[in-house]
This record gives C-alpha cells, structure tokens and sequence, in this order.
C-alpha cells in the first residue's frame, strides 16, 4: 500500500517538477503555482508522509499562484506606495501564522494581483497576503 501511495504521489508531482525546471520565463501565477506546489510536496511529505506530499503538492499550488513570481515587485511598489503601516508581530511570520484581529490593517488585494477575496498587510516589515476569513497567512513576498 505504501509503495502504491508513494508510486502515485511521484506522477502526480513529476509533470510539475519536469515543468519546473524547463526555461520558459515565469508569467503572473505561473512560477508561483509550480514552485507553491514543489514547497507544498515537500513540506507534506515531511508532515505526513506521502499522502501528506500529494496534499500539500495540490494545496501548494494553489496557494502559490495567488502572486505570481513576475508580478511580485511590481505589487512590491504598489504596498509602498499605499503607506500602509507595519504591525509588529511578537513571533517569526510564516505561511500558516494566524494574524489577530484587530490592531491589523488588511487591504484588499488589487484585482490585478490575484483574487479579490484575499487580503494584504504589512507584518514585521514584510507584506503577505492573508485569507480574510480566518486571518491564516498564505503568503509572504519577497
């Protein structure tokens, strides 16, 4: 059963990794889908083996094609040029930190970078895109 779960989860990841590594340059969510969903499998596959590699290959992908890797500086300048404050956080900001409420400012995220119903602060000094429902981190911008 083991090898059979490990078997699938390696085709389901492979046409990703192989699209990857090929040189085509990165357009909008593209780059980020396939490198969410490389981050994604590993980090499962650490935390649950390889179902956890096919789960977090899946989620990975779609949370890393929120903002692609080429539209990342031009939606760096637009957070500078919105003044938005930084919130300091008492502890290390990651994909998954659950922001509080209040004392936050969110911001809607631009049509133009990604979906509408995700949201933008500045924490630490780094903007990440946050779920507004549940205020969860799922993405930090380099």
């Amino acid at each position: 059963m083991f090898k059979k779960i490990t078997l699938a989860t390696m085709l389901t990841l492979a046409p990703a990794l192989s699209f990857a590594q090929t040189q085509q340059p990165s357009s909008g969510a593209t780059g980020g889908a396939v490198g969410g969903a490389a981050s994604g499998a590993v980090g499962g596959a650490i935390v649950g083996g390889p179902v956890g590699a096919a789960v977090g290959g899946v989620g990975g992908a779609v949370v890393g094609g929120i903002i692609g890797d080429a539209a990342q500086p031009k939606f760096r300048t637009y957070v500078t040029e919105q003044n938005v404050q930084s919130y300091t956080y008492a502890e290390p900001v990651a994909v998954g930190t659950v922001l509080p409420q209040s004392g936050v400012v969110y911001r809607k995220l631009p049509a133009e970078y990604g979906p509408g119903d995700y949201e933008y602060t500045i924490v630490n000094k780094r903007t990440v895109v946050v779920e507004p429902r549940t205020r969860r981190v799922v993405q930090i911008i380099n």
